[in-house]
């Protein structure tokens, strides 16, 4: 076995960074994206289900906010549609959807903490979601170095 000491790669393994490959920045925007797409399907799989039919949903009675479901489902279709197009731009390394994800993951939280009330089980799964994309966006590197 040999040593590379003081940082010598042996032949034929060159930086991951030098060949546009996987790094941590990468891994990182790359698990951002993908929660992105995930969080943006299920917004719309939520927003589908609300225009589908208002009868599927059961509210608590003499809730704090009481919200038509159907301007809800809207919103929660397009959030979901804009979201899952940024993920695609994320992993594909555009800056611009790094800070669109950071805002709209932002809306998703409070939309999914007013859509508590309906279907608890999914909007916690949701808030964990949206707040596990914040993470990853903010956690990699080079947001403004770029």
């Amino acid at each position: 076995m040999t040593s590379h000491a003081g940082g010598a790669r042996p032949n034929g393994v060159a930086s991951t960074a030098r060949k546009g490959g996987f790094s941590a920045r990468n891994g990182w925007l790359l698990f951002a994206g993908f929660l992105m797409i995930f969080g943006g399907l299920m917004m719309v799989f939520s927003g589908i289900s609300a225009l589908a039919g208002d009868d599927v949903f059961v509210p608590t009675p003499h809730y704090a906010y009481e919200l038509d479901l159907t301007g809800w489902g809207w919103i929660h279709l397009v959030l979901g549609v804009v979201l899952f197009l940024a993920g695609f731009a994320v992993i594909k390394g555009a800056l611009w959807a790094r800070v669109v994800g950071l805002a709209l993951a932002g809306l998703s939280m409070v939309a999914s903490f007013m859509w508590l009330p309906y279907t608890p089980f999914w909007a916690l799964v949701l808030l964990v979601v949206d707040g596990l994309i914040v993470w990853a966006l903010c956690t990699a590197p080079g947001l403004l170095e770029d």
